[in-house]
């Protein structure tokens, strides 16, 4: 329902809006409620908060500047009239451009207000996103991702800005409201005119943002920030009155900062603005280890967060039980590597140690099993569909498979067999009998090795069972 008004914000919010051919026309449909729900409060105007609409497609496109609605009901209107454009895509570019229209005077950005970038996305892109949006926050922009699919948790805790757990949300398209207020709150953190806060909050570090208060050269700024606990240790910095943002670094991990903004003018008394900032826990790594792709003979390793402050990882692998050990080295930029050579059906105890520059090492362990070479298909289920008839579905085989050859051995008529491609993975079973139980065997077809076949029993219900419901029938 309507909120209540929220004035006293000033800022330019630019939404990257995902309008390629990989979003359903009702997924965009949903995405467009969910950003008026989102800025519906907001007061809008040259004072106010400005908004825009940037398309992801093969080529980005601008739906409207930011100064052009400057009341609810017009941006509301312009919203809905938001027509996907489908096509590629092509993320990177749009980071790019949206760059170039954040602080353009053609697109109504304004250069002295808070900037932010709420990315909605379904979590895939064809080109390369993490220098363009590394320009982005570079420049002083907030960014916020909304993921509605499967993205890549590394990549996209990367590009939000920091810490993730503020600005990077995953959800489904559909709950999209369980996430409005949160983020709605959070944009305001950073849009909310004349107060001192900070963002960008690291465990050594915060970026501090401020309203333009002087306009003078001749003016400046003072700030002055101590831990709470020991304001003896008070540290000062000065900045000229074109400032409205610093970063404060080399600070304490998990301390609460005590700071003050003192307006230095001959002109007008401005009020000093105090603020409260801790900074987090300080980051190790790694903290997760992520075994994902496993083949008969290897398997990806992952893991998170990486820092600047590792200058190269040690990936220590070897079988269960025994003593054989082979190492990996990885470049401390990277967090990902693939594991060869490895034995089928094992399992392997894999160690990922960071070697900090500082000398110090951090390790983290996981277990991983490689499949069964030639494996047999997975998880083989039946659901009824009715008429007599039974849809068998199976999870892929290991390996290059050439397709798949299912057999139904019928309790009562003859039996059958359907081949399929490799992209299929389940097939109708018709002319089932009521009440009988038939045999179902799915096998993998390879070019120079047999496939296993798994089979299931499948029953059909009688017709008086199944009457006015759908009866699932699981092996």
């Amino acid at each position: 329902g309507p909120q209540p008004p929220i004035s006293n914000s000033e800022g330019d919010l630019l939404f990257l809006l995902d309008s390629s051919g990989s979003v359903s026309y009702y997924e965009f449909s949903r995405v467009k409620e969910f950003m008026w729900d989102l800025v519906q409060p907001f007061t809008f105007g040259p004072k106010d908060v400005q908004t825009s609409i940037i398309h992801i497609s093969t080529t980005p496109t601008m739906e409207f500047p930011f100064d052009r609605y400057l009341s609810s009901g017009t941006l509301q209107q312009a919203i809905r009239d938001t027509r996907q454009l489908m096509g590629d895509t092509n993320t990177g570019r749009a980071l790019s451009y949206a760059k170039e229209k954040l602080f353009s005077d053609e697109a109504g950005a304004r250069p002295d207000v808070p900037k932010v970038l709420v990315w909605v996305t379904d979590g895939f892109s064809t080109d390369d996103i993490s220098e363009p949006m590394q320009l982005l926050k570079d420049m002083g922009v907030t960014v916020f991702i909304v993921s509605t699919g499967r993205g890549n948790y590394l990549e996209l805790s990367a590009a939000a800005s920091q810490p993730p757990e503020k600005h990077l949300h995953f959800v489904d398209v559909d709950d999209l409201p369980i996430i409005t207020e949160e983020l709605r709150d959070s944009i305001l953190d950073v849009i909310q005119a004349n107060r001192l806060h900070a963002v960008d909050i690291t465990s050594s570090s915060f970026r501090l943002i401020w309203p333009k208060l002087l306009s003078e050269e001749t003016s400046y700024y003072t700030l002055e920030y101590a831990p709470t606990d020991d304001l003896a240790r008070k540290r000062t910095k000065q900045v000229s009155g074109a400032h409205t943002s610093l970063v404060l670094s080399n600070l304490a991990p998990e301390t609460t900062y005590e700071v003050a903004l003192i307006p230095e003018s001959n002109v007008h008394y401005f009020p000093p603005q105090t603020t409260r900032v801790t900074t987090l826990a300080e980051e190790i790594s790694p903290v997760q280890v992520l075994i994902s792709e496993s083949g008969p003979h290897s398997f990806h390793v992952s893991w998170a967060p990486t820092l600047d402050s590792v200058i190269s990882y040690q990936i220590l692998y070897g079988p269960l039980p025994g003593n054989s050990v082979k190492l990996l080295e990885v470049d401390g930029k990277h967090n990902s590597t693939v594991v060869e050579n490895l034995a089928p059906n094992t399992t392997y105890l894999v160690t990922v140690t960071a070697v900090y520059k500082s000398g110090q090492e951090k390790s983290l362990s996981a277990k991983a099993c490689t499949q069964e070479e030639g494996s047999k298909v997975r998880h083989l289920r039946f659901e009824d569909m009715g008429s007599n008839t039974l849809k068998a579905s199976w999870d892929a085989a290991d390996g290059k498979v050439l397709g798949y050859r299912v057999r139904c051995r019928r309790q009562a008529g003859p039996s059958s067999v359907i081949s399929v491609s490799p992209q299929v993975h389940s097939v109708l079973l018709t002319d089932l009998a009521s009440g009988t139980t038939n045999k179902v065997c799915v096998k993998p077809v390879y070019k120079n090795q047999p496939g296993k076949r798994l089979c299931r029993m499948a029953r059909v219900q009688p017709a008086t069972e199944a009457q006015g419901y759908k009866h699932r029938q699981r092996a």
